[in-house]
């Protein structure tokens, strides 16, 4: 609920949306222009022009890598924001998003099947691998995404919010063991692609990979805005909302749908990248003071895909010949903005029962 005090709410959403809008375009620029090599403003112009006095490597690097990497990190801040969003409201749980509740664990399983139990001879997960591989990638991810979800979402009906938490780390707990399992009695060849995919990286997307990874995460993402009325419905308890005329149980089985969709495939293309999709959400309730989902789901996706960009941006090191692990970065940066938000909302209080 919005507060009349406060100072934030006294702003106009328009400008709220315009100043998202303003740091996701610079924060994108950023990402094409800064890298081991830095990219004039003036080049990136001149490039984005077509102009032919651009040298061949700077138009090369900003075509072929820098914008197909940057444009990955938007799309997949903005759905895992969004999925965050959506596992906060079904499970009426403030900590629930992909990587707590281990829906990222069993999208990782999934993957560790196909690379280290099943792939060829060979399989990497890299910019040389084929389309018809990656698609093996992501409906491996997506599928372990959804058993973990369709799991929960059976049990929450029987459990508390702490339960539900504590039914997460045991699910991320006990696919962790099976994955190590499958990496002890791997190829040295297969279980390097795996740790390397484990780190999580926005750079291994391709241009020819691109018509199967953007209409997905598009999609996903639209449909959420279509789930507005039906999650405000839920905020206010099951049987208020079937009052309303809601349908509550076919409203969480598309929320778990889009949200293992999405999860599985970023996982599937980037990796699992933890810590996105639970501060993005908090963060634009900070902002908006508000639990309207017709706010929070654009704002969600615009906040999700600027985080996502500054990560990649940090993770990228810019000025150094070397590429951080993106799942340490959002970590470093993502706890302490879940601290604050859940300390400022009282959250925390909320959780605990206090």
């Amino acid at each position: 609920m919005t507060s009349p005090s406060s100072p934030i709410t006294k702003r106009s959403p328009l400008l709220l949306y315009g100043g998202l809008v303003l740091v996701l375009l610079v924060l994108f620029a950023a990402n094409v222009c800064l890298g081991s090599i830095i990219i004039s403003g003036g080049d990136l112009l001149r490039v984005f022009l077509g102009s032919e006095s651009v040298d061949s490597v700077i138009r090369q690097i900003v075509i072929d890598f820098r914008l197909p990497q940057a444009l990955t990190a938007l799309f997949s801040g903005a759905a895992l924001g969004v999925s965050g969003l959506l596992m906060q409201t079904v499970f009426r749980n403030p900590l629930a998003d992909p990587f707590v509740l281990g829906v990222n664990s069993g999208a990782s399983l999934g993957v560790a099947v196909v690379i280290l139990a099943m792939a060829p001879a060979g399989l990497v997960l890299t910019q040389g691998l084929g389309v018809t591989g990656h698609v093996l990638v992501v409906v491996a991810a997506s599928l372990g995404s959804a058993s973990v979800l369709l799991l929960i979402l059976i049990l929450a009906r029987r459990m508390d919010v702490m339960s539900i938490l504590i039914l997460g780390l045991m699910i991320s707990y006990t696919v962790g063991a099976i994955v190590s399992l499958l990496m002890f009695f791997s190829m040295a060849e297969r279980l390097q692609s795996f740790l390397t995919w484990s780190f999580g990286q926005f750079g291994n997307v391709t241009w020819g990979q691109m018509p199967i990874f953007m209409p997905v995460i598009a999609v996903g993402c639209f449909s959420t805005l279509l789930l507005s009325k039906p999650l405000d419905a839920l905020l206010l308890g099951e049987q208020y909302a079937t009052s309303l005329g809601t349908p509550v149980k076919r409203t969480r089985y598309w929320c778990l749908i889009v949200a293992s969709v999405l999860t599985g495939t970023i996982t599937g293309f980037c990796g699992p990248i933890g810590f996105l999709g639970i501060a993005a959400p908090h963060l634009c309730r900070y902002l908006w003071q508000s639990s309207e989902h017709r706010k929070l789901i654009p704002a969600t996706l615009l906040v999700g895909a600027s985080l996502a960009l500054a990560a990649d941006l940090i993770a990228k090191a810019p000025g150094f010949d070397t590429v951080l692990p993106l799942n340490a970065i959002t970590a470093l940066f993502g706890a302490p903005v879940i601290i604050v938000a859940l300390v400022k909302q009282g959250s925390l209080k909320t959780l605990f029962g206090k």
